[in-house]
């Protein structure tokens, strides 16, 4: 994606005023998702996502909106959290929507690198067994942001199950240092 192209992206901390917004989104998610973990809607014709409003109350969660040209697009939700021990000692991408239309286009790869400049530390990217096309996106993003500096596990825990990337934020050097 050209500069020019990523300057019309913004990731925005999600505002509470902004949580019905969210809760929208999180639905096309939710759906998509469906084809890989076999949700079911509830009796509303909704599906559930029980920790959603936790990002506005606890500090160790972020949520955020993403626009394109000033229309959503999609986003991101991160978290404290350690897919090996269960401890909150390191960030996780929770969730991470884009939607199809900006999907192959550069977004999801800028908006996750901005993420992990936005989050220093250890950071661990999980996908489920079943979401191969996940696995290879956050592979390819992840390879490019650490210069191939980053350690894969295959998890079958209480924990998770399934791929994990685990890194560290910055990844790359910065200008003062």
């Amino acid at each position: 994606m050209s500069h020019s192209s990523t300057r019309n992206i913004k990731i925005c901390p999600a505002s509470v005023d902004e949580r019905p917004i969210l809760r929208h989104l999180m639905e096309l998610y939710l759906y998509d998702f469906s084809e890989f973990d076999g949700s079911d809607l509830s009796p509303l014709g909704l599906f559930e996502y029980p920790y959603l409003d936790h990002y506005w109350v606890e500090p160790e969660r972020s949520p955020f909106l993403v626009r394109v040209k000033d229309h959503l697009a999609g986003f991101v939700l991160v978290a404290r959290y350690n897919y090996l021990t269960g401890l909150k000692d390191g960030w996780v991408m929770a969730e991470f929507f884009i939607l199809r239309k900006y999907r192959h286009k550069g977004v999801g790869e800028f908006v996750g690198r901005t993420i992990f400049d936005q989050f220093t530390g250890n950071w661990q990217v999980a996908q489920i067994t079943e979401n191969s096309a996940a696995t290879a996106f956050w592979r390819k993003v992840i390879a490019r942001y650490t210069l191939n500096n980053f350690l894969e596990y295959n998890l079958d825990s209480d924990h998770w199950r399934g791929p994990i990337q685990v890194f560290t934020s910055p990844a790359h050097p910065t200008p003062d240092g």
